[in-house]
């Protein structure tokens, strides 16, 4: 057989990769091993099927549908906020890159440099109640006032809430929809879904044109999981999406929160269920920043040094209003060489323990500051600005 042209220009033989359809694995062991989507193409029937590619995806590598792959071609040439990024690019988010059965490939509309961000996901019932919408909104304001991206499902109900207080903070959002990223499901969240990819990201596994199917959304959740530090499930039904979830994030070694509620609300027995399996109770995000540093690290270690299309952020400080920043001076000056509890540095700074550890986050990002079993301390190599910003 005559080896495929698709493997002359590296976004084609991705989007080939992608559209072969079938297993996950297997493209995903052929990517890797071969390097690159043009080295995976390049390696022939052999190498395929030495990789796990049934007949089916083997022929569709040889000959990819040419509806499909201009549907999509067209899509990402359509305009400058719409990428798609392989496993095997540095750019891939390193959070979802190590969490179990990472996508092939992301198709993004909007800002790909966002999935690098630390981000907490909200989710919870499509029939959310009215208190329920109010208190996903509230967190997802209190989450963006603390610099954290939201990220949900684009779902009705609880996820909606989410991203639409995330908006109305001016804070950008992730949404991690189940179709293509040129379909919107549920239909009345056309403008919705445009509105995030305008200041934050939409991100899908699947190619253009995908319509909503049942299967889809469940498999979308383990993206949802794998991105975000930690989970929040603010109402669920014993059986439902936020539900898997929360069990996908624990999978992925996430930090799990439930909000507690009446046993006879139905759509508390999936929270009570997960705090009596032993997730977080979340009562205010007092709860839950504590919790969120060690995988902060593993983001800020695995970041590129610049991600491709971006412009490498200043070093420090990290927000640009002035009372953050008085606040992270605050703080950079009660750190020191012995690493000290948050308690102490409430003391010496006045701070909230919530405004505390919204702040050692960016600190930590940026390699200011290091964080050992709970304990904060200065970094021991901090950027090479240190004395500038201890002369601010």
């Amino acid at each position: 057989m005559n080896l495929p042209i698709h493997a002359t220009d590296p976004t084609t033989a991705l989007l080939t990769l992608v559209l072969a359809g079938g297993r996950l694995a297997p493209r995903r062991q052929l990517l890797l091993q071969s390097g690159s989507a043009q080295a995976a193409l390049i390696a022939g029937p052999a190498q395929w099927r030495a990789a796990g590619l049934d007949r089916r995806q083997c022929q569709q590598l040889l000959n990819p549908d040419p509806a499909a792959l201009a549907r999509a071609q067209s899509w990402l040439a359509g305009s400058g906020n719409h990428h798609l990024l392989g496993l095997d690019d540095p750019a891939y988010p390193a959070l979802l890159a190590h969490a179990p059965e990472p996508p092939l490939a992301l198709f993004i509309d909007g800002d790909p440099a966002l999935l690098w961000q630390p981000m907490v996901a909200v989710v919870g019932s499509r029939n959310a109640s009215p208190s329920g919408q109010a208190l996903a909104g509230r967190l997802a304001g209190e989450l963006a006032a603390c610099q954290l991206c939201v990220a949900s499902g684009l779902a009705a109900g609880i996820d909606a809430a989410a991203h639409r207080a995330s908006l109305l903070a001016g804070s950008p959002g992730v949404a991690v929809i189940g179709t293509g990223p040129d379909q919107s499901y549920p239909a009345g969240h056309v403008g919705l879904q445009a509105e995030l990819a305008q200041s934050g990201a939409v991100v899908s596994e699947y190619p253009p044109g995908t319509p909503p199917r049942a299967g889809h959304f469940p498999a979308r959740n383990r993206i949802l999981a794998g991105l975000s530090l930690a989970v929040v499930v603010v109402e669920a039904a014993l059986r439902s999406g936020a539900m898997i979830t929360a069990r996908l994030g624990a999978e992925a070694g996430r930090e799990v929160f439930a909000v507690p509620g009446s046993p006879l609300n139905p759509l508390s027995r999936g929270c009570n269920r997960l705090l009596r399996d032993g997730a977080g109770l979340l009562e205010s995000i007092d709860d839950l920043l504590p919790a969120l540093p060690a995988l902060a690290r593993l983001l800020a270690e695995s970041r590129p040094r610049q991600l491709p299309g971006t412009a490498q952020p200043p070093p420090f400080p990290l927000a640009g209003h002035a009372p953050q920043v008085q606040d992270q001076r605050r703080l950079w000056q009660a750190l020191d060489d012995i690493a000290v509890d948050l308690d102490e540095l409430a003391q010496r700074t006045g701070l909230t323990v919530a405004r505390l550890s919204a702040i050692l986050l960016d600190l930590e990002l940026a390699g200011w500051a290091l964080q050992t079993h709970g304990r904060w301390q200065r970094s021991p190599k901090p950027p090479s600005t240190t004395a500038s910003f201890d002369a601010g």
